[in-house]
């Protein structure tokens, strides 16, 4: 059966809804400056997203809100993680919560946190024998960013990297959409997809992306064991030629029938994912 090549792509752009998340503080390009207030409170909302944001430490956290009267093992278990932290817990009315919350998804619990600290990319790597780093560029929707983050996440990958950009207060889309794995998974900035292909070729990793080039080779005949570096991105662009020509793994993945578009980011990410784990699993 033919293989139609996916193509994959990489420019981070999650759309203007966004923000927050990063909390990306540095110099901006011109074009990617958005107004913004610098003391707006940024609110993460959700058990798994607040838990994770309390256990991942990537990010100050600055208040807890429970609704009144909700307890179960779930609050209990957010109110020992806010006391060894020392952060203030108060229980308010569910109207409170929902006055503040960008959506009904809550489920009674709030918390109030400072901008995303990122990882010097550097430390990705470190003290790992076969790492595998995952890029993501091009993804307009912060729902479909935030999934392809928990597949990366769930699949094992050792660090995200993404390039620098001003968002607009998407920290609890993302969360939610990645449940909770954008807040534990270790994120890097990077100018360029080249940059960091070469910053992670001199440290020995394969570069990889998805490409419609007749040379690539199946996803599961490729030898993804190996030090790798992925590029990631949307169905809108594609990756640049000259990236692609400069791959060490050029890839696509094998359809069942005829497709005439590609699959969408969250599931090519999953797929490239779980088949970077399912080999790593069997050669360990």
């Amino acid at each position: 059966m033919k293989d139609l090549p996916l193509l994959i792509s990489f420019t981070l752009a999650v759309a203007p809804a966004a923000a927050s998340f990063f909390g990306y503080n540095g110099p901006m390009p011109a074009e990617d400056i958005v107004e913004e207030d610098p003391i707006a409170d940024t609110y993460l909302e959700g058990f798994i997203s607040v838990s994770s944001a309390l256990e991942g430490g990537r990010r100050d956290v600055y208040s807890l809100q429970i609704r009144t009267g909700k307890v179960d093992g779930q609050t209990r278990h957010l109110e020992n993680l806010a006391r060894k932290a020392q952060i203030s817990m108060e229980r308010v009315s569910g109207e409170a919560i929902d006055a503040l919350a960008g959506g009904r998804t809550h489920g009674g619990v709030l918390a109030r946190v400072g901008p995303y600290r990122f990882a010097e990319i550097d430390s990705l790597t470190e003290g790992k024998k076969s790492p595998f780093i995952a890029m993501i560029d091009g993804v307009e929707d912060p729902f479909n960013f935030g999934a392809s983050v928990r597949a990366l996440y769930a699949a094992g990958a050792d660090g995200l990297v993404l390039r620098p950009r001003n968002w607009l207060s998407a920290a609890g889309v993302v969360a939610r959409a990645s449940a909770g794995a954008s807040e534990l998974i270790p994120t890097a900035l990077c100018e360029t997809a080249a940059e960091a292909a070469a910053h992670f070729r001199c440290q020995g990793l394969a570069v990889a992306c998805a490409t419609d080039a007749r040379s690539s080779t199946s996803l599961y005949d490729a030898d993804l064991t190996k030090p790798l570096f992925l590029l990631i991105g949307g169905e809108k662009r594609g990756v640049t030629r000259s990236f692609s020509d400069g791959a060490d793994l050029k890839l696509c993945i094998p359809y069942g029938r005829p497709m005439p578009h590609s699959l969408g980011t969250a599931s090519a990410a999953a797929i490239i994912a779980f088949e970077v784990m399912r080999q790593r699993s069997l050669k360990s």
